[in-house]
């Protein structure tokens, strides 16, 4: 998990949606343009620059990005896998220490403006911005015919600055492996979230609200906190070690996600035991980062036989956990 960056009252993180002309706070912003899926080591360097360009010449720092992913305006609802829907791009994106984020309804109106008019509409008049900072593969516009090379040209003519930033490829550890959305997609649908974490450069992780469940983790000694994913979330289903974040603290715990083989569910379910925790969680916002994957979803022939799974389970997610906090 990212720390937390905490918010002042003098100056809270701002989410603005479809703005008509520059959002109170974000005037002569410092944007950094893209869909940020993920927000993963890539993107990150590429919001680190904006944060920079924004302290040199003292202006707010805003990530610009669309709802729905355009994916999924163009092949269907929930197409693609989202590592970060608007909520929890919007918390990892102050948690890197950006003012606000715009968000902009990704429709026909909008996927019809040529690039002339995106910079023009969006990004002048309706954003304000100062400074634009994209990555290297970055197009916008019908039929994607804005490219960073006319990025940089518009801005010149339009009087902001441009920062293109290229692909990042060694990291601190050094390896050379690119960071990709697409790459992590694959790496979680494998239940591989070791790898998905390196390719982030930070655990993958779910946040949602707690609901009522079935109760059955009670009468197995086991309460659960129950969370219902977005509904793109294609996480291969088993059971992982995994780290929670509630209000500030962290907890260690075991979390089965998936369809509940044993007693049935109808739609895929996160169920989460937190270690060495009591109270109330209903209605309450969990983070839940995945740490390791322990093992696939089974089907087992009794309750007891499932008691006895999870205590061998919530057994190996502390030793898991245990090790990684040696590791570092």
């Amino acid at each position: 998990m990212l720390p937390l960056k905490p918010t002042s009252a003098a100056h809270p993180f701002i989410l603005a949606e479809d703005p008509a002309s520059p959002p109170p706070g974000l005037e002569g912003a410092v944007i950094a343009i893209g869909n940020f899926d993920g927000i993963h080591r890539g993107h990150r360097a590429l919001l680190q620059r904006a944060l920079v360009i924004a302290r040199e010449t003292q202006k707010p720092c805003a990530l610009l990005t669309f709802e729905p992913h355009p994916t999924d305006f163009f092949k269907g609802a929930n197409t693609i896998f989202r590592l970060t829907p608007e909520a929890a791009k919007a918390r990892l994106s102050e948690r890197l220490g950006l003012d606000g984020m715009i968000v902009f309804t990704f429709d026909a109106p909008l996927a019809s403006l040529t690039a002339e008019d995106f910079v023009t509409e969006i990004l002048v008049k309706r954003v304000g911005v100062s400074a634009v900072g994209a990555g290297y593969d970055f197009h916008f516009g019908a039929k994607r015919q804005g490219t960073p090379a006319f990025l940089k040209e518009a801005g010149a003519r339009h009087n902001f600055r441009v920062e293109i930033v290229e692909q990042v490829l060694a990291d601190a550890e050094g390896s050379i492996e690119a960071a990709s959305s697409t790459a992590t997609r694959l790496a979680l649908e494998a239940g591989n979230v070791e790898r998905a974490r390196h390719l982030l450069g930070h655990p993958y992780a779910i946040t949602a609200e707690v609901i009522h469940g079935q109760e059955l983790g009670r009468t197995l000694n086991f309460p659960t906190a129950n969370l219902s994913p977005h509904p793109s979330c294609k996480l291969r289903h088993g059971v992982y070690a995994v780290r929670a974040e509630f209000e500030g603290k962290i907890f260690g715990g075991v979390a089965n996600y998936g369809r509940r083989p044993t007693v049935g569910s109808p739609t895929p379910l996160l169920e989460v035991f937190l270690f060495d925790f009591s109270g109330d969680l209903y209605g309450k916002t969990l983070e839940v980062a995945f740490m390791a994957f322990i093992r696939g979803e089974e089907k087992f022939p009794s309750l007891d036989a499932l008691k006895a799974q999870i205590a061998r389970d919530a057994e190996s997610a502390r030793e898991i956990l245990a090790a990684l906090t040696v590791a570092g």
